[in-house]
């Protein structure tokens, strides 16, 4: 057995067996992914060299340069090639004795080949995605599956890892995720008080107006919602004409003072028009920006305004930097820019970006942190602005981070996570959940490890607690009156109502957030499945009217071309659990107390005089008890993603 006998020998003969004939799915294969099917004596052990021979890659991106300073499987001679390719190529390097297999795929999990069948294959998966809407995509899949799953994830110094087992514990989307980031348009627009307000109007305003696709509809349409939802109806009506005179603009910038106009229109002339509305600058906290003069910034006769961040104004020198000094031996992305330093730079990057619009004007320009001259162009932009606002400007480094949702990666963290990763892979591989745990490394010397037993599923989340039904289909020839008569009626109600074979089954059919039937619909019944645009690797999700039973969602498989049927089922029905009953919403108020009329001696016995302020019983409308109470939310202000 050579090199790998010390393994069996900690594993015992059974698990190590396990380890030798699980296939296992890795996806991702960046700075985690990386150290799963590699190692360094400095690190743990990882799955090759713990005895792994049955391994899938899976990942959609290429090499980088920046991904050489941490992922050490890749060297400069890679960059540009498939991660999973070069990846599974390196690790054969590291235990070639072993019989290892290493499958690699260059493309997306999310394809419709990679379903509940392909998944099922495997029996552990091992997440090591960047991003939530792939790592919901995988869970659901292993959920739907039954296959068990580790999640994992860093950022900087800290990092985690998480065993998700179906019906055992929590699941990935068991736990609700962070909202993203989000701005009113007028905070970035007319009233940035941050450096991320500058990038971002910089970034995602700014650029794609003068170079982007020139979405007119759509910025009209955003400005009347800001104003629906309350904000400043004159500050709206200013920026309507503000983006119109930018069109105008835009078609300036091929000349040889374009720059030079932008620069006058959008830190001279609109700041100006912003300080005409006096109400806008009454609000408490709101600094007045300064309009910036192109002459005297670049003949150095333009003072820097201070920031409002510090106590002290800044250093009156001219064209000073709004941050304090900068030295000659700083790194060129770490350098703090002077004011004329960042009105070059802009000059200089719409110059590169209009010359690059006209040799392609059939290529859109879009915002990319590897792109020299988009990142200049957003770093040039967001300084001036920042300094007209007295905001503290950024150096090329931070708005790349920042304009870019860059997290810090750190390679020793990954390495860390990663063999965590495997010795949690061996505790479900020998069905020991209950050894399993949720570990967390922290930034603490004394303790960096915190370790906590998987919470149980939540009873109500919508991804774990669904019942998934394979459903094998010739999407051209099955339409969807099939599925809702003789598969949802036939085949699943009697399941449903044994005790009661005249229940009615009425229930909805959807497609992500498409209604493609229902009791009241039926539009799309003569239609095929191919026709509705669903194949392979989608799911058709079922949600009966009365909201009794768990939904179902039918995912759907390819029919053997061989098969005489246009669709095949399991042999039996699974069980399909009810909802959890909710529990009845409290009462906000007391009941209202009910106060009777005073009576009326000087009419007949038994009468009653109506109260002054009960004039509706007086006029003979009866008073209605109010067994509910709306509640009212106020919709906040209209927002910008930060992307």
């Amino acid at each position: 057995m050579g090199r790998l006998s010390h393994t069996q020998a900690l594993l015992g003969p059974e698990v190590f067996e396990l380890v030798r004939t699980t296939p296992i799915l890795v996806v991702g294969a960046g700075g985690i992914g990386c150290e799963l099917p590699h190692t360094s004596p400095l690190l743990v052990k990882n799955l090759v060299l713990v005895g792994f021979t049955n391994i899938e890659i899976i990942d959609l991106d290429t090499i980088d340069l920046s991904n050489l300073n941490r992922q050490f499987l890749f060297r400069k001679p890679d960059i540009s090639k498939p991660k999973a390719i070069v990846a599974a190529a390196t690790a054969h390097h590291f235990n070639p004795s072993s019989g290892i297999n290493i499958h690699a795929r260059h493309g997306n999990v999310k394809e419709s080949a990679n379903d509940i069948e392909w998944i099922s294959k495997f029996g552990l998966v091992l997440n090591a995605l960047d991003n939530v809407d792939a790592r919901r995509h995988v869970n659901k899949l292993c959920q739907a599956a039954d296959v068990p799953l580790i999640e994992s994830g860093t950022a900087g110094y800290l990092g985690q890892v998480s065993p998700h087992v179906h019906n055992k514990t929590e699941c990935f989307d068991c736990l609700p995720k962070p909202t993203p980031k989000s701005f009113p348009v007028c905070t970035i627009r007319s009233t940035p008080s941050e450096p991320i307000h500058c990038i971002v109007w910089s970034k995602s305003y700014l650029f794609p107006k003068l170079f982007g696709e020139d979405d007119e509809e759509s910025d009209e349409a955003e400005l009347d919602k800001a104003k629906a939802d309350g904000e400043n109806a004159e500050e709206i009506e200013e920026l309507k004409k503000e983006a119109a005179a930018f069109r105008e603009v835009r078609t300036l910038l091929a000349k040889e003072d374009g720059p030079e106009r932008v620069f006058r229109k959008v830190f001279y002339q609109d700041i100006n028009r912003l300080l005409a509305m006096e109400d806008m600058w009454k609000k408490e906290g709101r600094v007045k920006p300064v309009a910036l003069d192109y002459d005297g910034i670049l003949h150095g006769t333009f003072p820097t305004p201070p920031t409002r961040a510090s106590a002290q104004p800044a250093p009156a020198t001219a064209n000073g930097s709004a941050n304090g000094t900068t030295s000659k031996s700083t790194l060129k992305d770490q350098k703090e820019l002077t004011l004329k330093e960042n009105l070059e730079l802009f000059i200089d990057s719409s110059r590169r970006l209009s010359a690059r619009a006209i040799a392609h004007p059939d290529i859109v320009l879009e915002f990319d942190k590897d792109d020299d001259d988009t990142l200049d162009f957003v770093l040039a932009v967001a300084n001036l602005r920042a300094t007209a606002y007295g905001i503290p400007t950024k150096t090329r480094f931070q708005v790349k981070e920042m304009a870019g949702n860059i997290i810090p990666a750190i390679a020793t963290t990954n390495a860390i996570i990663a063999g965590l990763i495997v010795m949690q892979a061996l505790s479900l591989l020998k069905r020991e959940v209950s050894t399993a745990k949720t570990v967390f490394l922290k930034a603490e010397a004394a303790r960096p490890l915190g370790m906590v037993a998987p919470a149980p599923p939540d009873a109500n989340c919508a991804v774990c607690r669904d019942v998934y039904i394979p459903l094998h289909v010739d999407a051209k020839q099955f339409t969807l009156s099939s599925f809702v008569h003789e598969v949802l009626q036939s085949w699943l109600r009697p399941a449903l109502f044994p005790d009661d074979e005249d229940a009615e089954f009425e229930a909805s059919v959807q497609e992500g957030g498409r209604i493609l039937a229902d009791p009241d619909f039926d539009d799309n019944h003569h239609k095929t499945l191919a026709e509705l645009g669903i194949q392979r690797g989608q799911m058709l999700s079922v949600t009966d009217e009365d909201d009794k039973f768990r939904r179902i969602n039918f995912c759907i498989l390819e029919q053997p071309e061989n098969a005489e049927a246009t669709f095949s089922l399991p042999a039996e029905v699974p069980e399909i659990p009810l909802r959890p009953v909710k529990p009845a919403p409290k009462s906000p108020s007391p009941e209202p107390e009910i106060i009777e009329a005073p009576v009326d001696f000087g009419k007949a016995k038994g009468t009653k005089r109506p109260a002054p302020e009960d004039e509706e019983v007086a006029n003979g409308v009866k008073k209605r008890k109010v067994e509910s109470e709306v509640e009212i939310v106020v919709a906040d202000d209209d927002i910008i993603l930060v992307e």
